[in-house]
């Protein structure tokens, strides 16, 4: 027989995918301003991201961000559009091209990163250091993790 969930379970776990909600929108926030000026948003951002060290498939870049391929490839062709990335031929599979970041798309990735770093010392200093956001990042790996598990991560 499955076992029933305690009311407070079921609060608790709301309360943190409310909070994990309203984090992640404050997140996309804070980067579309600090991407604004390169031309990016966070999405773009984080596409670029998952290509620069290497180039990877769509369907593999979607993978890395736990989000659909259909939203990685609208990104993708807006990157190529705006000469921050390009296609190239995949030895591995024919159809499926690789993305990989252009040298304009590195600098304007390093732009970004220089400025989110900025973000990141002065959230650490408020935050009590650098070891409690480790630990706050692992509990988040954890849920997500777990959330994997329970079957409900559609991105895998």
């Amino acid at each position: 027989m499955a076992r029933t969930v305690e009311s407070g379970e079921a609060e608790a776990f709301s309360r943190a995918a409310v909070a994990v909600f309203r984090l992640n929108g404050r997140f996309t926030a804070a980067l579309d301003r600090l991407a604004l000026p390169s031309g990016l948003s966070a999405a773009r951002w984080q596409v670029l991201s998952a290509v620069a060290e290497e180039p990877l498939s769509v369907s593999e870049a979607a993978r890395r961000l736990g989000t659909s391929r259909q939203s990685v490839q609208r990104i993708a062709d807006l990157l190529v559009r705006q000469g921050l990335a390009v296609y190239r031929e995949n030895p591995a599979h024919r159809r499926a091209k690789l993305l990989a970041a252009t040298a304009r798309g590195t600098g304007a990735k390093r732009e970004i990163d220089s400025c989110l770093a900025e973000l990141a010392r002065a959230l650490c200093e408020r935050l009590g250091g650098e070891e409690e956001v480790r630990r706050t990042a692992e509990v988040l790996r954890g849920l997500s993790g777990a959330l994997s598990a329970a079957g409900t991560d559609d991105s895998a």
